[in-house]
């Protein structure tokens, strides 16, 4: 019998704690490292010479690795080594699949947990709680939950009716063909997920990591083979985005792109995939999460303190460089007049800086293009009538790429800062009037292209109902008196809709389905000896 996964605990870091120390040492021992981080082509490590520099964002001129990009040839070989290595992969079997993906997770769990979260915290500047969050829980997560959900396909999946003489089935086959993986930055255990989902059912895969997580992706790639990932399964090729799309889009097996990152390069994609299918041998799966701005709408009868601490959390960790950061809030007046000066009070305690300091609870933002883009968005606010500051708004790049946690308040109901993505530690607020609630509702849900995840928060559950109503197509990930960020594997599946993807449930068995492509098998005892019809006479 199959028995259920539970969600890896989180460790907590506290002063004392062993888990602190051990993180601190392994950030030190890494600090002094420049790792050379080849391809994986076939299984073989490719040093292609053609290399760029892995910085540290809260430190740009700390060099912590030097990448080995695929060029042309390279991309080429992990293509024609993908689509061939499916049939051994898809004769190994679900259960030796899964297995791998177990035993990669407690790898994780156990002996590589410190240096992973390491990596996180050198290469994407995270906290080293934020890093236990990502690398180590969720990753373990999905692995975990996705070998288990594979496992369960056969099992509960309704066999067709079969009338007397006729026997039916059904292959939970794969989807033909490799699948592209495209990984965003900010989430190591994404980066993880996107090659390892459709590969639980019979998928292989090129996994192109971002240019800003190569470290960190390249030691999941190590935990993949040191438990068992046969070569070729996954081929981990950093590269360039619009090469790797180009080469890989025309190759007759490229059979999907499993994606996360910015709507405006997931638009793009897509429309390649669509001319690229007339020389396809099949049409491709196409699953992506993307962009969102996030919101809070409260009512006038909420709990004040709560909203207050989901507004911090939920805009300012991970330097509101989470897909489900709170970047805008909807807020009546009365509540903002009880709100303001305590919520700016506890924005004023964020600690900033180096991630090597185990208390800070911001660092920096990823790198010179989005510091520069936040500083774009803040510095038009502040010449803007409409906008006003206020709290930070300061950005220094000497060091870091440092932005400080802002607050800006607008009377613009259009207002960029409040219906664009910022990717950054920027919330913005708009104040309406109390007996203006629903007029609210709709304002959200018309603002912004995005539909990815959101709050509501009040007391009263005939307000919730109105909420939920109005907002139902708002998110893909809803929260009632919550933070819209921290979804959890097996408890809140995560995607959402319109520009902000198409809302496949990382994280469930939705997304695992996607990567499969079934076929119905008829086995006849007696088959018809004759051809004739009675209506023929």
């Amino acid at each position: 019998m199959m028995i259920e996964p539970y969600n890896e605990p989180v460790l907590q870091y506290a002063p004392g704690s062993d888990e602190r120390s051990a993180i601190i040492a392994e950030y030190e021992r890494q600090s002094q490292l420049i790792v050379e981080v080849p391809c994986i082509i076939n299984g073989e490590e490719v040093f292609t010479g053609n290399t760029m520099d892995q910085i540290v964002p809260h430190d740009h001129q700390h060099i912590i690795a030097k990448v080995h990009l695929a060029g042309p040839e390279e991309l080429q070989r992990a293509c024609d080594g993908a689509a061939a290595a499916q049939e051994d992969w898809i004769e190994l079997g679900m259960e030796a699949r899964a297995d791998i993906l177990d035993r990669a997770a407690d790898i994780l769990a156990g002996p590589q947990r410190m240096k992973l979260n390491a990596a996180t915290m050198l290469n994407q500047s995270k906290t080293a709680f934020q890093a236990e969050i990502d690398a180590s829980c969720e990753l373990i997560d999905f692995w975990r939950f996705n070998s288990y959900f594979a496992r369960q396909f056969h099992d509960q999946l309704q066999p067709p009716i079969s009338p007397p003489g006729i026997n039916n089935s059904m292959e939970m086959r794969p989807v033909e063909g490799f699948i592209l993986a495209i990984a965003p930055f900010n989430f190591t255990a994404i980066g993880g997920n996107l090659p390892t989902a459709p590969g639980v059912v019979g998928c292989t895969s090129l996994w192109k990591p971002s240019r800003n997580s190569v470290l960190s992706n390249y030691y999941v790639m190590q935990i993949l083979m040191e438990a068992g990932l046969p070569a070729g399964v996954i081929q981990f090729v950093p590269s360039s985005g619009p090469m790797i799309s180009e080469i890989a889009l025309n190759h007759k097996s490229f059979g999907g792109v499993h994606f996360t990152g910015s709507t405006k390069t997931f638009q793009g994609l897509w429309s390649q995939v669509a001319e690229a299918i007339p020389h396809l041998g099949t049409y491709p799966i196409i699953v992506g999460e993307t962009g969102g701005k996030d919101f809070v709408v409260a009512h006038h009868d909420c709990d004040r303190r709560r909203l207050i601490i989901a507004l911090v959390l939920a805009s300012f960790e991970y330097q509101g460089q989470k897909c489900s950061a709170c970047s805008r809030a909807y807020i009546p007046e009365s509540v903002w007049a009880d709100i303001e000066d305590e919520l700016l009070a506890e924005v004023a305690q964020i600690t900033m800086g180096s991630a090597a300091n185990i208390s800070n609870f911001m660092t920096a933002v990823i790198d010179q293009r989005s510091f520069d883009n936040i500083k774009g968005y803040i510095d038009r606010a502040k010449a803007r009538d409409s906008c006003d500051i206020l709290i930070g708004g300061g950005c220094d790049d000497s060091v870091g790429f440092f932005v400080e946690p802002t607050i800006i308040r607008t009377t613009d109901a259009k207002a960029e800062c409040l219906v664009e993505e910022i990717f950054g530690p920027v919330l913005t607020v708009y104040i309406y009037p109390d007996d203006e609630f629903e007029e609210a509702l709709e304002m959200c849900d018309s603002a912004s292209d995005y539909a990815l995840t959101g709050s509501i928060f009040s007391s009263s559950e005939e307000n919730i109902a109105l909420a939920s109503k109005k907002l139902r197509f708002t998110a893909g990930n809803f929260y009632i008196n919550d933070k819209p960020t921290g979804s959890v594997v097996g408890q809140q599946p995560f995607g959402g809709a319109r520009a902000s993807g198409t809302n496949d449930k990382a994280g469930s068995p939705l997304n695992l389905l996607r990567w499969l492509s079934p076929r119905t098998i008829k086995r006849t005892d007696s088959a018809p000896t004759e051809w004739k019809y009675p209506f023929m006479g």
